[in-house]
C-alpha cells in the first residue's frame, strides 16, 4: 500500500502560514532551493518547475496530491486552474466548483477519499500540500512527515495539524542541514 506523505514547509514556532496565508517570509539558501528542486521536484507547481527548466523532471516521490482549499486558493488568484499538471490532484471543498478537468474537487469524507488512494496500485505516495486543516483531519492516515524547517520564527498564523488535540506519534528517521539554517527532518509514523 502506498503512503501518504505530508510535506510540508515550517517555521520554527510551527507554523506553516501567517495569519493571512502569507508564505513569502520563509528564507532559504541557494543550496536548500537547488535540493528541493533535484529532491522533490514533483512537489513543486508546475509553473516553477517550468521557471526553473525543470519541467520534464520525472516524479520521485509522487503522483497524486491532496490539498485544501487554501492551498488550492493562490493558484486561482493567479489564474492557474490547474497548479500540479504533472500530478493527479484532489481539492477537498465544501463550496468549490470544478474549473480544470485536471482538478477534482471533493466535497465528501477526506479521510475515507485518502484511504481509496492508498490502495490504488503505484510506486509512487500520495502528497498531502496541505492546510493544517485538512492535515488534521488526515492526521491518522498520514504515514510519513516530510517537515522542511525554516531558521524563522512567525509569531502567529496557521498550524501544521489544525486545532485539535491530539497526541500522534513519529520516529524521526533523518535531517538533513543546509548553510542558512534550514533542516529537512524525515518522520515515520509510529503504527
Amino acid at each position: 500500500m502506498r503512503k501518504l506523505v505530508y510535506y510540508i514547509a515550517l517555521s520554527i514556532d510551527g507554523f506553516i502560514a501567517g495569519p493571512n496565508d502569507e508564505v513569502d517570509f520563509y528564507p532559504g539558501s541557494d543550496e536548500y532551493m537547488r535540493w528541493m528542486a533535484t529532491e522533490y521536484p514533483d512537489a513543486l507547481p508546475t509553473h516553477v518547475r517550468r521557471h526553473l527548466g525543470i519541467d520534464g523532471a520525472p516524479n520521485r516521490h509522487f503522483d497524486t496530491i491532496v490539498m485544501g482549499r487554501r492551498t488550492y486558493d493562490p493558484a486561482l488568484k493567479l489564474g492557474i486552474t490547474s497548479p500540479y499538471a504533472h500530478l493527479r490532484q484532489y481539492v477537498f471543498s465544501r463550496t468549490l466548483e470544478p474549473r480544470d478537468p485536471n482538478v477534482r474537487i471533493v466535497n465528501g469524507d477526506a479521510v475515507e477519499t485518502v484511504r481509496a488512494l492508498k490502495r490504488e496500485e503505484s510506486a509512487l505516495d500520495i502528497y498531502l500540500a496541505g492546510g493544517g486543516e485538512l492535515a488534521g483531519q488526515l492526521l491518522d492516515e498520514i504515514d510519513r512527515l516530510v517537515v522542511k524547517l525554516y531558521p524563522v520564527v512567525a509569531g502567529a498564523g496557521r498550524t501544521a495539524f489544525g486545532s485539535r488535540f491530539s497526541p500522534t506519534n513519529f520516529n524521526l528517521d533523518d535531517v538533513k542541514t543546509f548553510p542558512g539554517g534550514n533542516a529537512v527532518l524525515y518522520y515515520s509514523r509510529v503504527r
